[in-house]
Formats: structure tokens, sequence, C-alpha cells
């Protein structure tokens, strides 16, 4: 029994605007790219599918709200490393004359 590929979702792109280009046969890109026809045919159609999202405005709202979570999050995770980074002085330094 063959092992399950994984494509990425960048390789499906690829091959699925092959097939809406039309310069290759479909059995040609199945055979090039070791990819079942039925599978090609679910690919092509999803890209048609969902072609106008990529052109949303909502996308780059959408982008410019991640960037913003990305930075309070970092600045949070900078404030946790700073306390620890604290705790641990200290606590190194406690153990040094507990120690001494």
């Amino acid at each position: 029994m063959k092992k399950q590929r994984i494509f990425t979702s960048a390789f499906k792109a690829r091959v699925a605007l092959e097939l809406v280009k039309g310069v290759k046969t479909m059995s040609k890109i199945s055979s090039e790219y070791e990819v079942h026809q039925t599978q090609l045919i679910k690919w092509k159609t999803t890209l048609i599918n969902n072609a106008a999202q990529i052109f949303e405005k909502n996308d780059f709202d959408q982008i410019s709200r991640l960037k913003e979570e990305f930075e309070v999050e970092r600045q949070a995770l900078h404030e946790t490393i700073g306390k620890l980074t604290v705790q641990n002085e200290f606590l190194k330094k406690k153990s040094g004359e507990l120690l001494a």
C-alpha cells in the first residue's frame, strides 16, 4: 500500500494554475507531478471557486490585524522574559549565599 503524500498549498496552486492555463493536458500534468486526475480536478475547482477572495479588501485588513496581534504578543513575551531573568538572577544570588 502506498504511503499517503501530503502536498503543500504552494504546490497545489502551481499545479492548478497549470490546469487553468490549459497549456498542457490533464493527463500530461497528472503523469508529470504523479497526482491522480481526480485530485487535479478538485484542486482546479478549488482555485476557480476561491479566486475572488484573493482580491478582497478584507485580506489586507486581516493582515494588519494579525501584525498588531503579533506585536502585542511579542511585547508580552519580552516582559515575561524580563521578569524571569530578574527572578533567575535573584535565585542564583540567594542560592550562592546559602551555600557559602
